[in-house]
């Protein structure tokens, strides 16, 4: 048992080890690529103008940038109409067809009315820097993928938060094996983060783009698996650098955002049982035996954990002393997956936004 629980301690921060010798900031594009940054806003009073100004701020790309307001019920439309800028169109949400979530509809209208061959969907809570747009239009010059996503900076201030959404990273770079992203095309090893996508137009359409996930409420892990099963590559850089977005700002929000996706993600009715041995037995147990059970391995294990958790705080710009957290992280992350594919069994909605969602 011993030895076991240090295999499943010791292969993520070596995993993550790996990953880290691939997951790079991009370099800027040659030349002056034109990019259409496409923004769905659904009540984002407090993010759109800041969310606008980060892009038409971009440097050395040819940007235009398209919002969607999507049925805003507070200020958003206002807000947008008092900025002055002719690289910005606003354009209203049609009604939401039976069958799809809101933001997968908005991202699929806003792709019509772009009129560049790169198209940048960004979450309206994302701020992006001057740079943002011409690395990531560098990074589509020098890799022959239709889509690639960056993960940006999370910005965590509440306890719930920092308890949390690290774990975003510890999953990403200790669970993914990234060098075999471009090795191999299975759709399995697709992965992005829903929050900053960069697609090509030519192979968003071949994917059926966001139509082909319409019902989905996590594209961080369905867009990028329809883009490979339509024979497109996916790639992942990192965002750290560039992009940085606070998505939630209290314990409510964290819970019901996490949720909504979670059947999609590590709840899957398969998925679920083997998460479970994973982080239980890498981040839980070598807790339990170094305090019922010391031993050299034991302590090894409980190294190797908080090895990892360090290692994302660090390199992504989190709260390094959080690293004490890794064992409780895991079982509320774990809490919030059960309580999740428990209320899909009970056919009770996700609810994101004001919109319900049935999940299965």
């Amino acid at each position: 048992m011993t030895t076991l629980v240090l295999i499943l301690a010791l292969a993520p921060l070596l995993m993550a080890l790996l990953n880290l010798a691939v997951y790079r900031t991009p370099r800027p594009a040659h030349g002056l690529p034109a990019v259409s940054v496409l923004i769905p806003a659904r009540n984002e009073e407090a993010n759109i103008a800041a969310s606008v100004a980060g892009v038409l701020a971009s440097r050395d790309v040819q940007v235009e940038v398209i919002v969607l307001d999507d049925h805003s019920t507070d200020a958003t439309a206002a807000i947008l109409a008092g900025i002055d800028d002719p690289r910005l169109r606003v354009a209203k949400a049609p009604p939401l067809p039976p069958g799809w979530s809101g933001k997968q509809h908005a991202c699929a209208t806003l792709a019509t009315l772009a009129t560049h061959d790169l198209f940048v969907f960004v979450d309206a809570d994302v701020r992006l820097s001057p740079t943002a747009l011409a690395r990531m239009a560098g990074y589509m010059q020098r890799h022959d993928v239709g889509l690639a996503s960056g993960f940006p900076r999370q910005v965590t201030v509440t306890w719930a938060e920092r308890l949390l959404l690290p774990m975003i990273h510890v999953l990403l770079i200790g669970y993914l094996p990234m060098p075999l992203m471009g090795m191999f095309g299975a759709a399995g090893l697709g992965a992005g983060c829903g929050q900053l996508f960069i697609a090509r137009r030519a192979d968003y359409a071949r994917a059926g783009g966001h139509a082909a996930i319409r019902a989905s409420l996590h594209d961080g892990v369905t867009l990028p698996r329809a883009f490979r099963r339509a024979g497109s590559m996916t790639g992942l850089f990192d965002a750290t650098g560039f992009a940085s977005c606070r998505m939630y700002a209290d314990a409510a929000q964290v819970w019901e955002g996490l949720s909504k996706n979670a059947t999609e993600g590590l709840a899957t009715p398969v998925g679920l049982p083997v998460w479970t041995c994973l982080l239980l037995g890498g981040h839980v147990l070598p807790w339990l035996l170094l305090l019922f059970a010391p031993s050299l391995a034991a302590v090894g294990a409980v190294g190797a954990s908080l090895g990892l958790r360090l290692l994302v705080a660090l390199r992504f710009r989190q709260h390094p002393a959080d690293a004490w957290m890794q064992p409780v992280s895991v079982l509320a992350l774990l809490w919030l997956q059960y309580a999740a594919r428990w209320r899909a069994a009970r056919g009770r909605p996700a609810t994101w936004r004001g919109r319900a969602y049935p999940t299965g």
